[in-house]
């Protein structure tokens, strides 16, 4: 399993874990996640891309993890994937610029 992989399984493994610790705040959670990420004005790809973009603001690599490989899965080409998150390193700078790191060692596993 790859880094990034890994990142996604970190990610299912901590919901299940606050499932039994927290049921109701992260039900809650999940609730406004799921109504947030629905078609809108906005398509599936692009609140993938913008959240591309704001998980290397937050500087968080499970995000980018979950964030690149769902814009993959909605259509977005590597390209706009970069481009969404160099507009992170724009607003945010160096240190959004060391994160385009973990978005190339996303793309690089997901994109196969």
């Amino acid at each position: 399993m790859g880094k990034m992989a890994q990142k996604l399984e970190d990610i299912k493994r901590l919901i299940g874990k606050l499932q039994q610790q927290q049921p109701e705040n992260i039900k809650n959670f999940l609730n406004f996640m799921t109504s947030v990420e629905k078609e809108g004005a906005l398509s599936t790809k692009q609140k993938e891309l913008v959240n591309v973009g704001l998980a290397v603001a937050a500087q968080c690599e499970w995000c980018i993890a979950l964030h690149v490989k769902g814009a993959l899965d909605s259509g977005a080409s590597k390209e706009e994937i970069l481009e969404s998150a160099m507009q992170a390193v724009l607003m945010h700078g160096g240190p959004a610029l060391m994160y385009m790191t973990p978005v190339e060692e996303a793309l690089d596993e997901f994109a196969q």
